[in-house]
Protein backbone atom coordinates (compact mmCIF):
# COMPACT_ATOMS: atom_id res chain seq x y z
CA UNK A 1 0.00 0.00 0.00
CA UNK A 2 2.68 2.35 0.95
CA UNK A 3 4.64 1.29 -2.69
CA UNK A 4 1.22 2.53 -4.15
CA UNK A 5 1.06 6.09 -2.21
CA UNK A 6 5.04 6.45 -3.07
CA UNK A 7 4.19 6.11 -6.70
CA UNK A 8 1.50 8.28 -7.21
CA UNK A 9 2.43 11.24 -5.18
CA UNK A 10 6.21 10.37 -7.79
CA UNK A 11 3.66 10.68 -10.75
CA UNK A 12 1.65 13.83 -9.44
CA UNK A 13 5.15 15.81 -8.88
CA UNK A 14 6.50 14.66 -12.05
CA UNK A 15 3.27 15.94 -13.92
CA UNK A 16 3.57 19.06 -11.77
CA UNK A 17 6.93 19.69 -12.70
CA UNK A 18 6.39 18.97 -16.20
CA UNK A 19 3.50 21.46 -16.54
CA UNK A 20 5.96 24.15 -15.10
CA UNK A 21 8.47 23.60 -17.01
CA UNK A 22 6.10 23.81 -19.85
CA UNK A 23 4.79 26.79 -18.88
CA UNK A 24 7.98 28.14 -18.05
CA UNK A 25 9.36 27.57 -21.66
CA UNK A 26 6.13 28.55 -23.73
CA UNK A 27 6.67 31.74 -21.91
CA UNK A 28 10.30 32.27 -22.50
CA UNK A 29 10.44 31.31 -26.39
CA UNK A 30 7.04 32.14 -27.64
CA UNK A 31 7.44 35.77 -29.46
CA UNK A 32 3.63 35.32 -30.72
CA UNK A 33 1.31 38.43 -29.81
CA UNK A 34 -1.04 37.64 -32.15
CA UNK A 35 -2.59 35.43 -34.77
CA UNK A 36 -0.75 34.86 -37.66
CA UNK A 37 -0.89 31.37 -39.32
CA UNK A 38 1.19 31.71 -42.62
CA UNK A 39 0.95 29.24 -45.48
CA UNK A 40 4.00 26.81 -46.66
CA UNK A 41 5.88 28.36 -50.12
CA UNK A 42 4.11 24.54 -51.58
CA UNK A 43 1.04 26.60 -51.28
CA UNK A 44 1.95 29.56 -52.21
CA UNK A 45 3.83 28.49 -55.29
CA UNK A 46 0.86 26.44 -56.77
CA UNK A 47 -1.74 27.56 -58.89
CA UNK A 48 -3.45 26.75 -61.82
CA UNK A 49 -2.96 28.98 -64.49
CA UNK A 50 -6.11 28.24 -66.75
CA UNK A 51 -8.64 28.73 -63.86
CA UNK A 52 -6.64 32.11 -63.13
CA UNK A 53 -7.35 33.03 -66.75
CA UNK A 54 -10.75 32.01 -67.00
CA UNK A 55 -11.56 33.96 -63.64
CA UNK A 56 -10.04 36.93 -64.52
CA UNK A 57 -12.58 36.87 -67.57
CA UNK A 58 -15.65 38.74 -67.70
CA UNK A 59 -17.91 36.14 -68.87
CA UNK A 60 -21.14 37.61 -69.28
CA UNK A 61 -23.15 35.59 -72.01
CA UNK A 62 -25.78 37.24 -74.35
CA UNK A 63 -29.27 36.40 -72.78
CA UNK A 64 -30.81 36.15 -75.56
CA UNK A 65 -28.10 33.11 -76.64
CA UNK A 66 -28.12 29.67 -74.95
CA UNK A 67 -24.49 29.36 -73.92
CA UNK A 68 -22.23 26.73 -75.69
CA UNK A 69 -19.36 26.27 -74.00
CA UNK A 70 -16.34 24.58 -76.18
CA UNK A 71 -14.59 24.95 -73.56
CA UNK A 72 -15.02 22.05 -70.70
CA UNK A 73 -12.62 18.78 -71.62
CA UNK A 74 -14.79 16.64 -69.40
CA UNK A 75 -16.58 14.53 -72.55
CA UNK A 76 -19.67 13.57 -69.92
CA UNK A 77 -20.96 17.23 -69.64
CA UNK A 78 -23.29 17.23 -72.25
CA UNK A 79 -24.81 13.94 -71.62
CA UNK A 80 -24.13 12.97 -75.39
CA UNK A 81 -21.37 10.43 -74.66
CA UNK A 82 -22.04 7.73 -72.05
CA UNK A 83 -19.40 4.79 -70.71
CA UNK A 84 -20.78 1.41 -72.03
CA UNK A 85 -22.78 -0.60 -70.36
CA UNK A 86 -20.16 -3.19 -68.99
CA UNK A 87 -18.19 -0.37 -67.34
CA UNK A 88 -21.06 0.38 -65.29
CA UNK A 89 -21.93 -3.38 -64.53
CA UNK A 90 -18.17 -3.70 -63.34
CA UNK A 91 -18.38 -0.95 -61.07
CA UNK A 92 -22.00 -2.14 -59.94
CA UNK A 93 -20.98 -5.41 -59.36
CA UNK A 94 -18.27 -4.42 -57.01
CA UNK A 95 -20.17 -2.55 -55.45
CA UNK A 96 -22.83 -4.98 -54.39
CA UNK A 97 -20.70 -7.68 -53.04
CA UNK A 98 -18.41 -5.13 -51.09
CA UNK A 99 -15.29 -6.94 -51.81
CA UNK A 100 -13.41 -3.79 -51.91
CA UNK A 101 -14.81 -1.41 -49.48
CA UNK A 102 -11.38 -1.42 -47.45
CA UNK A 103 -8.18 -0.24 -48.05
CA UNK A 104 -5.86 -1.44 -50.58
CA UNK A 105 -2.02 -1.53 -50.52
CA UNK A 106 -1.01 1.78 -51.74
CA UNK A 107 0.68 1.08 -54.97
CA UNK A 108 -2.68 -0.79 -55.96
CA UNK A 109 -4.33 -4.63 -55.60
CA UNK A 110 -2.20 -6.73 -57.60
CA UNK A 111 -4.95 -7.97 -59.71
CA UNK A 112 -5.75 -4.74 -60.80
CA UNK A 113 -2.51 -4.02 -61.18
CA UNK A 114 -1.66 -6.81 -63.44
CA UNK A 115 -5.05 -6.26 -65.56
CA UNK A 116 -3.34 -2.84 -66.50
CA UNK A 117 0.36 -4.44 -67.35
CA UNK A 118 -2.15 -6.78 -70.03
CA UNK A 119 -3.60 -3.41 -71.11
CA UNK A 120 -0.86 -1.52 -72.00
CA UNK A 121 1.25 -4.31 -73.53
CA UNK A 122 1.37 -2.20 -76.94
CA UNK A 123 3.88 -0.12 -75.02
CA UNK A 124 6.37 -2.90 -74.06
CA UNK A 125 7.15 -5.65 -72.30
CA UNK A 126 5.55 -4.83 -68.43
CA UNK A 127 4.46 -6.76 -65.68
CA UNK A 128 2.36 -5.96 -62.53
CA UNK A 129 5.17 -5.00 -60.62
CA UNK A 130 5.94 -1.94 -63.43
CA UNK A 131 2.03 -0.46 -62.53
CA UNK A 132 1.31 1.84 -59.92
CA UNK A 133 -2.47 2.82 -59.37
CA UNK A 134 -3.42 6.60 -58.70
CA UNK A 135 -6.24 8.50 -58.40
CA UNK A 136 -6.79 9.87 -61.95
CA UNK A 137 -4.21 10.79 -64.76
CA UNK A 138 -3.15 14.39 -62.87
CA UNK A 139 -2.21 12.23 -59.76
CA UNK A 140 -0.10 10.25 -61.43
CA UNK A 141 1.78 12.69 -63.06
CA UNK A 142 2.04 14.49 -60.00
CA UNK A 143 3.64 11.30 -58.63
CA UNK A 144 5.76 11.33 -61.81
CA UNK A 145 7.02 15.07 -61.11
CA UNK A 146 7.47 14.63 -57.94
CA UNK A 147 9.84 11.40 -58.34
CA UNK A 148 12.16 13.26 -61.19
CA UNK A 149 12.18 16.98 -60.01
CA UNK A 150 12.68 19.15 -56.63
CA UNK A 151 13.81 22.81 -55.95
CA UNK A 152 16.42 24.30 -58.50
CA UNK A 153 15.69 21.84 -61.08
CA UNK A 154 14.30 22.87 -64.12
CA UNK A 155 11.40 20.34 -66.41
CA UNK A 156 10.41 20.93 -70.17
CA UNK A 157 7.32 21.05 -70.91
CA UNK A 158 5.39 21.34 -74.44
CA UNK A 159 4.06 24.75 -75.65
CA UNK A 160 1.17 25.12 -76.30
CA UNK A 161 0.63 22.51 -73.65
CA UNK A 162 -1.54 21.05 -70.78
CA UNK A 163 -1.58 23.73 -67.75
CA UNK A 164 -1.50 20.73 -64.99
CA UNK A 165 2.22 20.43 -65.75
CA UNK A 166 3.23 24.16 -64.25
CA UNK A 167 1.23 24.11 -61.43
CA UNK A 168 2.04 20.77 -60.12
CA UNK A 169 6.14 21.69 -60.65
CA UNK A 170 6.02 25.04 -59.67
CA UNK A 171 4.75 24.06 -56.36
CA UNK A 172 8.07 22.14 -55.46
CA UNK A 173 10.00 25.28 -56.90
CA UNK A 174 10.81 23.14 -60.44
CA UNK A 175 11.49 25.69 -63.04
CA UNK A 176 9.25 24.88 -66.49
CA UNK A 177 10.96 25.64 -69.56
CA UNK A 178 8.64 25.64 -72.65
CA UNK A 179 9.87 23.85 -75.60
CA UNK A 180 7.96 25.19 -78.58
CA UNK A 181 5.37 22.93 -80.72
CA UNK A 182 5.11 24.02 -85.04
CA UNK A 183 1.63 24.89 -86.16
CA UNK A 184 2.56 24.96 -89.79
CA UNK A 185 4.19 21.35 -89.07
CA UNK A 186 0.78 19.69 -87.55
CA UNK A 187 2.69 20.57 -83.89
CA UNK A 188 5.18 18.77 -84.68
CA UNK A 189 8.17 19.73 -81.90
CA UNK A 190 11.15 22.03 -83.05
CA UNK A 191 13.60 20.01 -81.83
CA UNK A 192 16.72 22.47 -82.19
CA UNK A 193 14.96 24.47 -80.18
CA UNK A 194 13.95 21.61 -77.49
CA UNK A 195 17.65 20.90 -77.34
CA UNK A 196 19.21 24.11 -76.43
CA UNK A 197 17.11 24.35 -73.39
CA UNK A 198 18.32 21.16 -71.97
CA UNK A 199 21.41 22.10 -68.91
CA UNK A 200 22.87 20.08 -65.90
CA UNK A 201 20.06 21.09 -64.04
CA UNK A 202 17.03 19.64 -66.57
CA UNK A 203 15.43 16.66 -64.52
CA UNK A 204 12.72 15.40 -67.19
CA UNK A 205 11.24 15.78 -70.52
CA UNK A 206 7.43 15.84 -70.81
CA UNK A 207 6.03 14.45 -73.89
CA UNK A 208 2.33 14.89 -74.31
CA UNK A 209 1.01 12.57 -77.11
CA UNK A 210 -1.63 12.35 -78.76
CA UNK A 211 -1.95 15.99 -77.36
CA UNK A 212 -3.77 18.59 -75.41
CA UNK A 213 -4.69 21.14 -76.39
CA UNK A 214 -3.68 20.57 -80.13
CA UNK A 215 -4.68 17.11 -80.97
CA UNK A 216 -1.49 16.35 -82.59
CA UNK A 217 -0.14 12.71 -83.12
CA UNK A 218 3.59 12.50 -83.67
CA UNK A 219 5.01 10.56 -85.90
CA UNK A 220 7.17 7.32 -85.10
CA UNK A 221 10.00 8.84 -86.87
CA UNK A 222 9.20 12.05 -84.96
CA UNK A 223 9.09 10.50 -81.60
CA UNK A 224 12.65 8.67 -82.42
CA UNK A 225 13.97 12.20 -83.13
CA UNK A 226 12.75 13.15 -79.44
CA UNK A 227 14.09 9.75 -77.82
CA UNK A 228 17.45 10.80 -79.45
CA UNK A 229 18.15 13.78 -77.79
CA UNK A 230 16.65 12.52 -74.51
CA UNK A 231 19.05 9.49 -74.96
CA UNK A 232 21.97 12.08 -75.70
CA UNK A 233 21.35 14.28 -72.31
CA UNK A 234 20.86 11.12 -69.89
CA UNK A 235 16.90 12.67 -69.40
CA UNK A 236 13.98 10.72 -68.51
CA UNK A 237 10.77 10.89 -70.51
CA UNK A 238 7.64 11.49 -68.89
CA UNK A 239 4.67 10.22 -71.37
CA UNK A 240 1.24 12.11 -71.18
CA UNK A 241 -0.60 9.26 -73.52
CA UNK A 242 -3.95 9.60 -71.48
CA UNK A 243 -5.54 10.14 -75.50
CA UNK A 244 -3.20 7.15 -76.72
CA UNK A 245 -6.16 5.77 -78.24
CA UNK A 246 -7.98 8.54 -79.37
CA UNK A 247 -6.30 8.51 -82.68
CA UNK A 248 -8.28 9.46 -86.01
CA UNK A 249 -8.24 7.41 -89.69
CA UNK A 250 -4.78 8.26 -91.47
CA UNK A 251 -3.04 8.15 -88.29
CA UNK A 252 -0.94 5.99 -85.90
CA UNK A 253 -0.54 5.91 -82.32
CA UNK A 254 3.25 4.69 -81.10
CA UNK A 255 4.06 4.87 -77.33
CA UNK A 256 7.11 6.16 -76.79
CA UNK A 257 7.95 3.56 -74.77
CA UNK A 258 7.84 1.19 -77.23
CA UNK A 259 10.73 2.67 -79.20
CA UNK A 260 12.53 3.79 -76.57
CA UNK A 261 16.28 1.71 -76.36
CA UNK A 262 17.98 3.67 -73.60
CA UNK A 263 15.43 6.36 -72.40
CA UNK A 264 13.79 5.10 -69.62
CA UNK A 265 9.97 5.97 -69.28
CA UNK A 266 7.22 7.18 -66.73
CA UNK A 267 3.96 6.40 -69.08
CA UNK A 268 0.78 8.06 -67.49
CA UNK A 269 -2.49 6.57 -68.57
CA UNK A 270 -6.17 5.82 -67.35
CA UNK A 271 -9.76 5.63 -67.73
CA UNK A 272 -10.69 8.98 -67.84
CA UNK A 273 -10.75 10.22 -71.50
CA UNK A 274 -11.45 6.77 -73.23
CA UNK A 275 -14.18 4.76 -70.72
CA UNK A 276 -15.57 8.39 -70.39
CA UNK A 277 -15.83 8.46 -66.29
CA UNK A 278 -12.92 11.19 -65.30
CA UNK A 279 -14.97 11.45 -62.39
CA UNK A 280 -13.99 7.67 -60.95
CA UNK A 281 -10.30 8.72 -60.57
CA UNK A 282 -8.63 5.77 -61.65
CA UNK A 283 -4.88 6.35 -63.27
CA UNK A 284 -1.63 4.71 -63.66
CA UNK A 285 1.76 5.06 -64.31
CA UNK A 286 3.38 2.11 -65.97
CA UNK A 287 7.12 2.14 -65.44
CA UNK A 288 9.60 1.15 -68.50
CA UNK A 289 13.31 0.70 -66.87
CA UNK A 290 16.11 1.05 -69.47
CA UNK A 291 19.07 -0.88 -68.05
CA UNK A 292 17.83 -0.94 -64.25
CA UNK A 293 17.93 3.41 -64.19
CA UNK A 294 14.64 3.58 -62.08
CA UNK A 295 15.66 1.42 -59.16
CA UNK A 296 15.53 4.34 -56.48
CA UNK A 297 12.52 5.91 -58.61
CA UNK A 298 10.59 2.82 -57.85
CA UNK A 299 10.93 3.11 -54.35
CA UNK A 300 10.34 6.53 -54.99
CA UNK A 301 7.12 6.07 -55.98
CA UNK A 302 5.98 3.42 -53.72
CA UNK A 303 6.88 5.64 -51.06
CA UNK A 304 5.26 8.85 -52.54
CA UNK A 305 1.88 6.71 -53.28
CA UNK A 306 1.50 5.68 -49.70
CA UNK A 307 0.66 9.47 -48.83
CA UNK A 308 -2.72 8.88 -50.00
CA UNK A 309 -3.19 5.31 -49.10
CA UNK A 310 -3.65 4.44 -53.12
CA UNK A 311 -6.46 4.97 -55.72
CA UNK A 312 -10.36 4.46 -55.14
CA UNK A 313 -10.51 0.47 -54.37
CA UNK A 314 -13.97 -0.15 -55.88
CA UNK A 315 -12.46 1.40 -59.08
CA UNK A 316 -9.94 -0.88 -58.45
CA UNK A 317 -11.48 -3.77 -57.72
CA UNK A 318 -13.71 -3.74 -61.11
CA UNK A 319 -10.51 -2.56 -63.39
CA UNK A 320 -10.02 -6.23 -64.56
CA UNK A 321 -13.63 -6.54 -65.86
CA UNK A 322 -13.64 -3.01 -67.53
CA UNK A 323 -9.97 -3.48 -68.96
CA UNK A 324 -11.55 -6.64 -70.47
CA UNK A 325 -15.12 -6.88 -70.73
CA UNK A 326 -15.46 -3.28 -72.66
CA UNK A 327 -16.24 -4.06 -76.28
CA UNK A 328 -14.22 -2.37 -79.26
CA UNK A 329 -17.38 -1.13 -80.72
CA UNK A 330 -17.77 0.82 -77.86
CA UNK A 331 -14.04 2.77 -77.96
CA UNK A 332 -14.61 2.41 -82.02
CA UNK A 333 -17.80 4.46 -81.69
CA UNK A 334 -16.34 7.42 -79.81
CA UNK A 335 -13.44 7.40 -82.02
CA UNK A 336 -15.78 8.08 -85.23
CA UNK A 337 -18.05 10.23 -83.37
CA UNK A 338 -14.90 12.85 -82.24
CA UNK A 339 -13.11 12.63 -85.94
CA UNK A 340 -17.16 13.49 -87.32
CA UNK A 341 -17.41 16.24 -85.30
CA UNK A 342 -13.96 17.21 -85.78
CA UNK A 343 -14.35 17.46 -89.92
CA UNK A 344 -17.69 19.20 -89.31
CA UNK A 345 -15.75 21.96 -86.98
CA UNK A 346 -12.35 22.01 -89.25
CA UNK A 347 -14.18 22.28 -92.80
CA UNK A 348 -16.74 24.95 -91.09
CA UNK A 349 -14.10 27.10 -89.07
CA UNK A 350 -11.48 27.25 -92.58
CA UNK A 351 -14.45 28.94 -94.02
CA UNK A 352 -14.50 31.98 -91.84
CA UNK A 353 -12.20 34.88 -92.62
CA UNK A 354 -9.35 35.89 -89.68
CA UNK A 355 -9.50 32.21 -88.24
CA UNK A 356 -7.00 29.41 -88.77
CA UNK A 357 -8.16 26.34 -87.21
CA UNK A 358 -5.79 23.20 -87.37
CA UNK A 359 -6.82 19.73 -88.28
CA UNK A 360 -6.12 17.30 -85.28
CA UNK A 361 -4.89 13.74 -85.61
CA UNK A 362 -6.69 12.94 -82.61
CA UNK A 363 -7.34 13.23 -79.31
CA UNK A 364 -10.60 15.45 -78.52
CA UNK A 365 -9.39 19.01 -78.92
CA UNK A 366 -9.08 21.77 -81.60
CA UNK A 367 -6.57 24.90 -82.14
CA UNK A 368 -7.47 27.53 -84.30
CA UNK A 369 -5.49 30.46 -84.89
CA UNK A 370 -6.57 34.47 -84.52
CA UNK A 371 -5.25 36.51 -87.03
CA UNK A 372 -5.80 39.05 -84.43
CA UNK A 373 -4.50 41.78 -86.44
CA UNK A 374 -7.61 41.68 -88.45
CA UNK A 375 -9.68 42.19 -85.39
CA UNK A 376 -8.64 46.09 -84.29
CA UNK A 377 -11.08 45.78 -81.29
CA UNK A 378 -9.30 43.22 -79.84
CA UNK A 379 -5.91 43.40 -78.37
CA UNK A 380 -5.43 39.72 -77.69
CA UNK A 381 -7.09 35.87 -77.53
CA UNK A 382 -8.59 37.15 -74.14
CA UNK A 383 -10.62 39.94 -75.59
CA UNK A 384 -11.73 38.47 -78.43
CA UNK A 385 -12.99 35.29 -76.27
CA UNK A 386 -14.98 37.75 -73.93
CA UNK A 387 -16.58 39.56 -76.65
CA UNK A 388 -17.98 36.34 -78.84
CA UNK A 389 -19.15 35.64 -75.48
CA UNK A 390 -21.25 38.18 -74.68
CA UNK A 391 -22.39 38.93 -78.52
CA UNK A 392 -22.60 35.13 -79.01
CA UNK A 393 -22.70 33.14 -75.81
CA UNK A 394 -19.97 30.62 -77.33
CA UNK A 395 -16.94 29.83 -75.17
CA UNK A 396 -13.54 28.94 -75.98
CA UNK A 397 -10.45 28.74 -74.62
CA UNK A 398 -8.22 31.47 -74.79
CA UNK A 399 -5.07 30.50 -76.12
CA UNK A 400 -3.28 32.13 -73.59
CA UNK A 401 -4.05 29.52 -71.27
CA UNK A 402 -1.88 26.69 -72.71
CA UNK A 403 0.87 29.35 -72.71
CA UNK A 404 0.58 30.01 -76.40
CA UNK A 405 -1.42 33.74 -77.56
CA UNK A 406 -4.13 34.37 -80.82
CA UNK A 407 -5.28 31.09 -80.55
CA UNK A 408 -8.59 29.28 -79.36
CA UNK A 409 -8.94 25.94 -78.15
CA UNK A 410 -12.57 24.09 -78.69
CA UNK A 411 -13.38 20.84 -77.34
CA UNK A 412 -14.92 18.19 -79.62
CA UNK A 413 -16.90 15.92 -77.06
CA UNK A 414 -20.21 18.58 -77.33
CA UNK A 415 -23.06 17.38 -79.69
CA UNK A 416 -22.90 17.63 -83.07
CA UNK A 417 -26.16 19.83 -83.68
CA UNK A 418 -23.94 22.24 -80.82
CA UNK A 419 -20.73 22.70 -82.88
CA UNK A 420 -22.91 23.55 -85.91
CA UNK A 421 -24.36 26.22 -84.16
CA UNK A 422 -21.46 27.21 -82.59
CA UNK A 423 -19.98 27.46 -85.71
CA UNK A 424 -22.48 29.64 -87.17
CA UNK A 425 -21.93 32.41 -84.26
CA UNK A 426 -18.28 32.42 -85.44
CA UNK A 427 -19.11 33.19 -88.42
CA UNK A 428 -21.73 36.05 -87.59
CA UNK A 429 -19.13 37.50 -85.26
CA UNK A 430 -15.99 37.53 -87.60
CA UNK A 431 -18.02 39.06 -90.35
CA UNK A 432 -19.36 41.55 -88.07
CA UNK A 433 -15.48 42.61 -86.40
CA UNK A 434 -13.65 41.52 -89.37
CA UNK A 435 -11.74 44.61 -91.12
CA UNK A 436 -8.75 44.65 -93.90
CA UNK A 437 -6.56 47.97 -93.43
CA UNK A 438 -6.42 50.34 -96.19
CA UNK A 439 -3.54 49.22 -98.38
CA UNK A 440 -5.22 45.79 -98.54
CA UNK A 441 -8.51 46.92 -99.71
CA UNK A 442 -6.09 49.18 -102.55
CA UNK A 443 -4.49 46.58 -103.50
CA UNK A 444 -7.66 44.29 -103.92
CA UNK A 445 -9.30 46.83 -105.56
CA UNK A 446 -6.43 47.54 -108.16
CA UNK A 447 -6.88 43.87 -108.75
CA UNK A 448 -10.42 44.45 -109.11
CA UNK A 449 -11.70 41.78 -106.23
CA UNK A 450 -13.60 44.48 -104.68
CA UNK A 451 -16.05 46.76 -106.25
CA UNK A 452 -16.11 49.15 -103.24
CA UNK A 453 -14.95 50.22 -99.99
CA UNK A 454 -18.41 49.93 -98.25
CA UNK A 455 -18.00 45.76 -99.08
CA UNK A 456 -16.17 45.52 -96.18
Amino acid sequence: MKDLKDRSALQLNTRTALKGSSSSSNSSSSKRTKWNVPITDFARLTHNPIRAIVEGLKIVPNPDKQLIALSIGDPTTFGNLKPAPEIVDALRSVVQDGSHNGYGPSTGFPEARKAVAEYVSHQGDVTANDVILCSGASCALDLCLSVLAGPGQNILIPRPGFSIYRTLAEGFGVECRYYDLMPDRNWEVDLVQLESLIDANTAALIVTNPSNPCGSVFSKSHLEAILDIAEKHYLPIIADEIYEHFVFPGQEFYAVSSLSKKVPVLSCGGLTKRFLVPGWRMGWIVIHDRDNLFQDVRKGLANLSARILGANTLVQGALPDILKNTPPAFYDDLVSTLYRHAELAYKSIKQIRGLRPIMPGGAMYMMIGIDIGRFPEFETDLEFVQALVAEQSVFCLPGQCFEYPNYVRIVLTVPEDMIVEACKRLEEFCQKHYKLDDNVILEQQQHGFLAKLDDY
